[in-house]
């Protein structure tokens, strides 16, 4: 589930995460869109012991086991370009907490807004491999499944073209004016020289 709060769980969806982290204080469950992947970030909290545990993909990355305050925040780093991560716990009221995501010192929220202003995704499927390819307009820089592409860039009648391959195939991501300042550059991912249809995450 995606969102910038902590998700409470039913019983029945609360055994299920039993059984998978042996533990039913999970509270919290994000799923992050970065350059290197999408990543899911759970986080459990004892509020018995005060216990903090914080998984990564399946990995956990941050574990306290007692811990007298209850409320306060947990700072991490997710993905290959250790993006700054806290959750926050507050006391809404008598025990119930409300658990908030910021990554980079922003809410989930608005964080997704900004990158979606600053990056282009698109996702396809080459040779039946599943392929995320993103694109950060503010370095140019371009990723593929977590992975960091080598890139050539060449400026064109109509704008610049950035060059990769993947799997064999010619990737290009064409920049070109939209004509209008507010909208600025347009970015299109071609492979194999077919246009690609940009996604929203």
């Amino acid at each position: 589930m995606t969102g910038h709060r902590g998700i409470g769980l039913s019983a029945s969806n609360r055994q299920h995460c039993q059984r998978n982290r042996m533990s039913g204080d999970l509270v919290g469950v994000w799923e992050v869109a970065l350059s290197d992947g999408v990543h899911r970030i759970e986080f459990e909290h004892g509020t018995t012991t005060g216990k903090r545990v914080i998984y990564i993909d399946g990995k956990e990355v941050v574990r306290r086991d007692w811990m007298f305050k209850l409320v306060g925040k947990e700072t991490f780093t997710v993905g290959g370009a250790e993006t700054k991560a806290t959750i926050n716990i507050d006391a809404v009221s008598g025990f119930a907490y409300e658990y908030t995501l910021e990554i980079n010192g922003k809410s989930l929220k608005k964080y997704m807004e900004n990158r979606a202003k600053i990056t282009s995704t698109w996702v396809l499927n080459l040779d039946g491999v599943d392929c995320r390819v993103v694109l950060e307009k503010d370095t140019m820089d371009i990723w593929c499944n977590g992975q960091k592409m080598e890139t050539a860039g060449e400026f064109v009648e109509d704008g610049t073209e950035t060059h990769f391959t993947v799997a064999d195939h010619d990737c290009c991501i064409k920049a070109v004016s939209s004509g209008r300042r507010r909208d600025g550059l347009i970015h299109s991912l071609l492979v194999d020289g077919v246009e690609v249809a940009e996604s929203t995450e």
